[in-house]
Order: structure tokens, then sequence, then C-alpha cells
């Protein structure tokens, strides 16, 4: 299909100008129309189609968009052929239809009666909505602006309020709600942060209508406090936050951030939210140094994914599992071993790395960046020798670690999985079945290995120990993977613990014999409890 013209583009550029949606939108409505044959799937149907935009904004846009084309000396009818990608006598024979009631539901006729559905939907409603998230074209790549014109003027309204701007884009936020300022408060939640950092807790909870309470050695732990007041967590809240943030939280509800309050109460990774009882938020516990692996009580050979110079390791397990922390030891034993670039995609940035040998470039999702798959595929062009991925969370964002790692970068991710074997179903499973094939082979050959761990409570009470399995990519393992037959990779973890392999079982009753945890707790975690019975 051909390249959009500026005139369809104009929709698109209409619409991030009205908040509606962001360019990553755009990207996939393009890519979805690259792929198309019918001429009458423009930009501004896919985007209704995917769900996008509904029916009102995108007659708003419309509208916009024609009123600016007339405004360029087109005709009414030159214009909406022009807003559509269409032209010709094809293009006619589709206003036709349009006007008829068969069209996308903005034409004259269509207004005189009930809405329908538009065109796209009416067509072709699985092949829209099965096509992949995939980006193809670059990302970052704006829409051509139109010439002699500014996105005001393109509304139509230069500096005035669009009136066709629907009435929900309109209403005022709470983000104007002025952030309270309070010495008193400030003082209490941070003297609630450093009893928690004090404790050795890995989180604090300040819920309200609940005590304050922390996560200890993995159990939750109520301090001896009031119940706390979903008014007063948000004065509390207030001192933490600055205006940006603030005006972010009382507007969604929800903000992700890393807190860092000096050396005294360090770092923490934050979540602020409101439930049914009022504002609540949970404080994970950053440590102020990064660890070693020997303080993470993890196998050695696990030093062996620092040597790689380039392909893909995986580290996974449960959320709270400590793979943040794992993921912070590997990469600090590069930033003292190696003279080369890191550069670390974070949300949020967790563990703050001071350049050894390497220079270590970190950037948060939000804030230095809009979004994984935009970082991801712009560090590529930034000479890392070292990429590591805060979490790899869906196709593009797993397609672009695989192609980082297939270019010559050594690329560090994480996933919410239990074992190796289901790590790499995953990875595979995410891609469309017509690509099965082609990312097994790609996988096979980058892959270096999978770490699966999981935090076990220590039989003396004192804190928590990690299980872990891992597995090394060898020409065994990647001809099951480019088989189809990963469930055989167990026996290939059994017999590899020469090279440094283990079966997470195997790693629980090592803990077991040692007398660091409990055979109960083993046989809980444990793949096949029978052999902790």
């Amino acid at each position: 299909m051909a390249e959009p013209s500026k005139e369809e583009l104009l929709f698109g550029r209409i619409a991030i100008h009205n908040g509606l949606i962001d360019q990553a939108k755009i990207d996939q409505a393009l890519a979805i129309r690259a792929k198309r044959k019918d001429d009458s799937l423009d930009l501004g149907r896919i985007l209704k189609a995917k769900g996008f935009i509904d029916e009102k904004q995108y007659k708003a846009c419309r509208k916009a968009q024609e009123k600016h084309l007339a405004q360029k000396g087109m005709s009414a009818e030159a214009a909406r052929l022009a807003a559509r990608g269409l032209s010709g006598d094809a293009g006619l024979a589709a206003l036709a239809r349009e006007d008829a009631g068969d069209g996308d539901g903005d034409g004259a006729a269509q207004e005189k009666r009930a809405p329908a559905k538009v065109a796209v939907e009416e067509a072709a409603p699985e092949e829209v909505e099965a096509e992949p998230e995939e980006d193809v074209k670059a990302l970052g790549e704006k829409i051509p602006e139109m010439p002699e014109t500014s996105p005001a003027a393109a509304l139509g309204g230069g500096d005035e309020p669009l009136d066709e701007k629907p009435e929900k884009e309109q209403a005022k936020p709470k983000s104007d709600v002025k952030r309270p300022i309070d010495e008193n408060a400030k003082k209490a939640v941070h003297a609630l942060l450093k009893k928690a950092r004090d404790a050795g807790a890995s989180d604090l909870h300040l819920s309200a209508g609940s005590k304050p309470f922390l996560r200890l050695h993995g159990k939750i732990e109520f301090l001896n406090l009031p119940v706390l007041t979903g008014e007063q967590n948000r004065l509390y809240f207030a001192q933490l936050l600055n205006d940006k943030q603030w005006a972010h939280y009382m507007d969604k509800n929800d903000i992700d951030i890393s807190l860092d309050l000096g050396k005294e109460l360090g770092r923490y990774r934050t979540n602020l939210l409101k439930q049914r009882r009022g504002y609540s938020g949970v404080f994970r516990i950053i440590k102020s140094k990064v660890p070693t692996l020997v303080e993470l009580g993890l196998p050695p050979s696990l030093e062996k994914f620092t040597t790689y110079s380039q392909g893909l390791a995986l580290i996974t397990g449960p959320a709270g599992c400590g793979k943040s922390s794992t993921l912070a030891a590997l990469i600090e034993l590069i930033n003292e071993s190696r003279h080369e670039h890191i550069i670390t995609l974070e949300d949020p940035i967790e563990y703050i790395f001071a350049g050894k040998k390497c220079n270590v470039t970190q950037r948060q999702m939000e804030v230095h960046t809009k979004s994984w798959a935009n970082a991801l595929r712009a560090s590529t062009r930034e000479d890392p020798d070292v990429v590591m991925i805060g979490e790899m969370r869906d196709l593009e964002t797993v397609s672009l670690a695989i192609t980082a790692a297939e270019t010559g970068h050594l690329v560090f991710g994480t996933l919410h999985t239990t074992n190796a074997t289901r790590t790499i179903d995953r990875v595979l499973d995410v891609f469309p079945p017509k690509e099965q094939a082609q990312i097994r082979a790609m996988v096979s050959e980058s892959l270096r290995g999978v770490i699966s761990q999981q935090l076990v409570p220590r039989v003396d009470g004192q804190g928590r120990v990690a299980a872990v399995e891992i597995l090394y990519t060898t020409p065994a393992v990647g001809n099951l993977i480019r088989e189809k037959r990963t469930f055989q990779l167990f026996s290939v973890m059994q017999t590899g613990r020469k090279l440094g392999m283990q079966l997470m079982d195997d790693s629980l009753m090592d803990l077991v014999k040692a007398g660091t945890i409990a055979k109960d707790e083993a046989k809980r975690r444990a793949q096949n409890p029978k052999l902790f019975a």
C-alpha cells in the first residue's frame, strides 16, 4: 500500500495535539496500514478500529482535519478525499458508499440515521484485531508537519480552544490541586521510612484504614502505631513528591517513582495509589550499596554471565524474589571488570551505579524516555556494549531484546516465570505462530542462559536465602530449542552440573542438607515435592 499523504497524516497530528493518543499508537496504526491492500483503511479508521479513539473523538478529529484542508483551498469533496487518502474514481465511489451509509459514519447521510460501526470493523474485524502489535516503522519517527501551519492552526481555531475536542478532554484535571507542605508530616513519614530501613525490612506499607506495617523476611509485621487515615497518608505523600509528581498523582490516583531521600534515609522504589479506604503507598527499600553475588548468597558460577561479549541472559522469578538485586550484582561485576558502556532501562531506577571501569547510563521510563520499546530501539544507536532491561513485558520489547543480542550486544532482562523451561517457552510464545520457527532459531543462537530464583525463609528465622535454577546454553540446549523439545531441558540441567547448571529442586535439596532451610519449606516450593517426602 502506498505511503500515507501528509493530508491523511494530519488526522494523527490532530489526535496527538488534543492528547487523545501518543506517537506509539500512531506507529502501530501506520504499521497496520502498511500491510493493508484496501485503500479505504486510512489512518483515522484504523485508530478507531483498534480502540485507540472512540466514535466521538474520531468525528471531532475528522471534522477538524477536513476543515483545515478546506482552509488550504481544497473543495469540500477534495478535502474529504484527501483526508482519507483517497483519489480518483475509486475514491469518489468510496465516498458515495459512505454517503449511502456504508462508510465510516461521518458522511452527511450517515449523520441522519442511528450510529453504525465503521466500515473497517464491518469489513474485516478479525484482521484488524489480530494484527501484531510490533512496529514496522522506526520508533521516534514523527508524522510529517503540514507546511505553513501549526498544530493549533491545523485544528482550525488558532490559539482558541477547539470546540470539536470531546467534552471529557476539556474537563478540569485534579492536577491543579496545590501540594500541601507540613514539616511535622515530613518528619513523621521520614521516621517511618528510617524505622523500616533500620529493621531490615524489604517494604514499608502505609495503607489507609490500617496500622503501618513492614514486610520482614517475607512476612507482614504491623507496627505498634495508630491506624492511618487516607488524609493522613495524603499529607505524608505530599512531603515526598515534587510538584510535578504530585500533580500526576492527584490526576491519575497512581504513581510509580523512585525516591532518593539523601544519605541517611536512602532510596525507595515507590508506588502510591488510591483505594477504597483512601490514599495508600508501598515503599520498597533499596540498599545504598549494590550487593555482590556473595552477599546475596548466590552461586559464584553466575559470574560466567558477565564474561560474554554478546547474547541474551534472563533473570526470572516471581515478584519480590530478588531479581533486581541479582541483576544489579551482575551489572556491577561488569562495571568493575570491563572497560565498556552499560545502558540500563528501568521503571523506576533502583540501584545507582557509580561508573568504575565502565560508563553507566541509566534511563527511567516516562522520565528519560517514553516507553520500553522507544528506549530499547534508541539504545542500539547509543554505542552500548551491555544493555539491562528492567522488565521484558510485551512482544515488542522481547523482539527488540533478541535483535539487540543478535547485533553484538550483551543484553540482560527479567521475566516473571518460575523456571528455565517456562522462561524459554514464554519468550517463544509471545510471538505469532507464523514467526515461531524463525524466533526459535534466533533464540537458540542468542540465548546465553537463564537464572530462575525464589527466596525461601531460613530455618533460624534470620531472613531469607535464594534457591536458584541455572541453565547455560550449550549446543545441546540450542538444538532442543530449535526442535521444539524444551521439555527435555530438565534432563540437560540434571546432567550439566559440571558446567554450572542446576535444577531448582537440586538447589532446594542442597539448602536442606546444609540446614539452611526447613524440609517443609523446600517441599512447598519444589517442582517435584516427592523428593522431600
